[in-house]
Parts: structure tokens; sequence; C-alpha cells
């Protein structure tokens, strides 16, 4: 009885897409342009882009995946941009 207790305690491994990395990198893209980071930073930053756009090529055998993401991905992250925003908001507002 135990172990099926167990068993179905143990929850989901977390799951990362190709897609979730073409997003990262757009984020990236996103911020860089409104110089969100110091110029410090920007080897670092641009470092693990470059990677992550590597690792996409590569899997995907497309020189740019970052851009062959289809929409409702797009709308997707967006959507949970605002959500995590609202969230944010929302836990601001209990703090008050």
């Amino acid at each position: 009885m135990a172990e099926e207790t167990t068993e179905a305690q143990t929850p989901e491994a977390p799951e990362l897409s190709l897609i979730d990395l073409s997003s990262v990198i757009k984020i990236i893209d996103v911020v860089t342009k409104r110089g969100a980071f110091d110029g410090g930073e920007m080897a670092d930053v641009g470092a693990v882009r470059n990677r992550l756009a590597t690792f996409l090529e590569h899997a995907t055998g497309q020189k740019h995946p970052e851009e062959a993401t289809p929409p409702e991905s797009q709308t997707d992250t967006e959507e949970k941009a605002e959500e995590r925003k609202a969230r944010v908001k929302d836990k601001d507002t209990k703090k008050s």
C-alpha cells in the first residue's frame, strides 16, 4: 500500500520544448533592444543566446528556427506573460 501512495504522489518531471527555447531567444532579443542589460552583462547574455540558437539550429535543421515559431505559440507566450504580470500585481496588492 505504501508503495502505491509514493508512486501516485510523484510529481511529473517538468517539460521544456524547442518552442520554449525559441521563446527564450525572442525574449533575450526584446529585452536587449529595450536596454535591460548593462554593457558588462551583454557578452554573457549574448553567449547564452547564441548557444541556444546553435542548439535550436542543430535540433531543427533550420538556420533561424526562432523565427519559424508558429503564431499560436507566440500568442500563448504573450498570454502567459500577461498572466504572470497579473499575479505579481495581485501579490503586490495583497502586501499593501
